[in-house]
């Protein structure tokens, strides 16, 4: 395949490497929503309180985060395949030790040291390539890419739920090292190709960024951005990590649970790809506040209702709303920086949504441990979802005032 197909920009060989990147991304994101699924059979075997339950998926997604940067970079040097053959093994070997673990914390330093660091090669890398294979329809190419770990997000939870249920959770992470490794691998060498490079106004990976630094420093730009993504997911955190735990909590059982959080995951799959098309007509930043105000509204209708039937409905609301928050940054980032920075800055960027996505995990259980109850915990993801929609909103008002005409090359 890279031997012989053309190597250009919005070609047939670009959108073959979507599709690729799309299905080691969707096998890689089990590392996400496995330890979500399994956080009750983890709480009532290690006998934990509901926060210290949480503290595995708040290093996996450290792990994810920092590993984001330094897979980012990677890719940026060498390309996209070296990160990714490092994130098979990674995951892999996390999943074996997982499985072996005899108390929380093993099971915790395997989930961030080697499940959260492997599966962050499955997310910034590829979204860095890919965002240098397309031009014309970047931002659903970026959209699509991004959605992965939302197909992961649907399939992996009710499948490992299954597992769990019938095998028990240790045999089920040994089954997922086995599969992650035996497929991962493969597919990553079929990646082997790096993006193509040409000149100013190509659409290659030399090209301009569109919109410049809105008037701001690099530096103070990619902070502005990285605290909004760590906001953005402190809120989207709340439902995706404790939606199992609170449906057994209210008495419908950690299956329907499960079921909610594959249905928000595949809305999730939908609204990035609308995302994708939104940022292609509106531009990222005009896409992030959308999304930052509909998920918002969606935290706000779980604070008001907790019925069975409402929770599912919410859910896919939920799911619909906030898909395309995160793909949103990768491309503010392409539209704002040269490509050639474009995975170590997506990759600080995502490392703070990750961040974000620890921190309110942590954050949410500790809060039910003081209360007893959710309630307090989705009204702090609705204040930090505030927050973050309020920076969109001033970045995007910078946006009229500083943006340069398409195609005048910016200082870096």
């Amino acid at each position: 395949m890279s031997a012989h197909a053309p190597r250009q920009v919005d070609s047939a060989y670009a959108w073959l490497r979507l599709a690729i990147s799309m299905t080691i991304a969707t096998i890689g994101g089990v590392g996400m929503w496995s330890v979500v699924v399994a956080l009750p059979a983890v709480q009532a075997e290690f006998d934990v309180a509901r926060g210290g339950a949480s503290l595995p998926f708040t290093l996996t997604m450290i792990g994810f985060g920092l590993g984001g940067v330094l897979m980012g970079r990677l890719a940026d040097r060498r390309g996209v395949l070296l990160p990714l053959l490092v994130g098979a093994v990674a995951i892999a070997a996390g999943y074996a030790l997982a499985a072996q673990a005899s108390n929380l914390w093993q099971f915790a330093a395997a989930s961030g040291l080697l499940i959260g660091v492997g599966s962050s090669a499955n997310f910034v890398p590829l979204i860095s390539d890919i965002s240098q294979w397309f031009e014309r329809r970047r931002g659903i190419a970026v959209a699509l890419c991004a959605s992965g770990n939302y197909f992961a997000g649907a399939f992996w939870p009710t499948a490992v739920e299954h597992f769990i249920g019938t095998y028990g959770w240790r045999a089920t992470h040994l089954g997922i090292a086995v599969v992650c490794l035996v497929t991962m691998v493969p597919l990553a060498l079929c990646l082997r190709g790096r993006p193509p490079v040409a000149g100013p106004g190509s659409g290659g990976a030399a090209a301009p960024p569109a919109l410049g630094t809105l008037g701001l420093s690099p530096r103070v730009l990619q902070g502005v951005l990285a605290f909004a993504g760590l906001c953005c997911c402190v809120a989207m955190s709340m439902p995706q990590v404790h939606i199992v735990a609170y449906c057994g909590d209210l008495g419908y059982g950690v299956a329907r649970g499960a079921q909610m959080l594959s249905l928000m995951l595949a809305a999730g799959i939908v609204s990035r790809i609308a995302s994708g098309f939104l940022a292609d007509r509106l531009g990222g930043l005009a896409t992030l506040l959308i999304g930052s105000v509909a998920q918002m509204s969606a935290l706000v209708l779980y604070l008001l209702m907790d019925g069975l039937t409402s929770l599912y409905v919410i859910s896919a609301l939920f799911g619909l709303f906030q898909g395309g928050l995160v793909p949103s940054y990768a491309i503010v980032v392409r539209e704002c920086f040269p490509a050639k920075e474009a995975g170590g800055r997506v990759g600080v960027i995502m490392a703070m949504t990750l961040f974000g996505m620890a921190l309110g995990g942590w954050m949410s259980g500790v809060i039910f441990d003081m209360t007893g109850s959710y309630r307090a915990a989705f009204a702090n993801g609705v204040a930090w979802n505030l927050l973050n929609a309020l920076i969109a909103l001033w970045l995007l008002h910078r946006r009229t005032r500083y943006a340069a005409p398409r195609g005048v090359p910016q200082p870096v």
